[in-house]
């Protein structure tokens, strides 16, 4: 019977996955992520347990794979690795840099290519502008996906003019509300499906079902929304 230490239980796992790398590569299979990761953590960790000096290991490290290994966007995927090496002097963190050199013009996960003409945001949109005040007295900040008519009812503006709108701002974008301050902000109509669910619990639903927004309006000054 073996007993394995958690230490070397994760080292199996590392050996299996690289060894799993290995023979994709052999059969001409570009490998995933994590694939990638095993086999150059695995050569890092034998290299250190057969004696290589720790800038030999990183320079072979960042040599092992090329991006023609490996599916498109995983070199970026990759920023660093680092792993604990057995050296004969005792273990030491081995950290390589960009293991897999990306090529140029490589995809990047997440990137976000633009069209070269200008996009015009919400075109075609209803919209209308309020003038907001804050009564409270800390600052409050809205983001754009709000259903403007449910923000803060400390907030004082034309709640009904609000209905069914939010900010006029790209997505993630807010506006920050000074107490005291008058500001005019520009709100668009939702698209979608227009279901407004959460945020003040005011609708709860579909935003054009009959008598929803006199509901949601009632329920505003009930519970004492400024401006409803």
């Amino acid at each position: 019977m073996m007993n394995l230490t958690p230490t070397e239980l994760e080292r199996l796992t590392i050996f299996t996955a690289a060894e799993f790398a290995r023979r994709n590569r052999r059969d001409g299979v570009k490998l995933s992520h994590p694939e990638a990761v095993a086999l150059i953590t695995d050569e890092m960790m034998h290299a250190a347990r057969r004696g290589m000096p720790y800038e030999e290991i990183i320079d072979m490290a960042g040599k092992t794979l090329t991006a023609a290994d490996v599916m498109p966007g995983v070199p970026a995927m990759i920023p660093v690795i680092c792993a604990e090496g057995c050296f004969p002097e005792g273990t030491k963190m081995m950290v390589v840099f960009s293991p897999i050199a990306p090529e140029a013009g490589a995809v990047v996960p997440g990137e976000i290519i633009c069209a070269d003409d200008e996009l015009e945001l919400n075109a075609g949109r209803d919209a209308v502008e309020v003038e907001v005040v804050n009564r409270g007295d800390r600052d409050i900040q809205v983001r754009s996906h709000a259903h403007f008519f449910e923000v803060n009812r400390a907030l004082e503006f034309d709640r009904e003019k609000a209905f069914g709108m939010r900010l006029d701002s790209p997505s993630g974008v807010g506006q920050r509300f000074e107490p005291g301050i008058p500001k005019t902000v520009r709100l668009v109509a939702f698209a979608g499906n227009r279901r407004a669910l959460g945020f003040g619990g005011l609708v709860q639903g579909p935003l054009d079902e009959p008598n929803v927004r006199a509901r949601a309006l009632d329920a505003a000054r009930a519970r004492g929304y400024r401006g409803a």
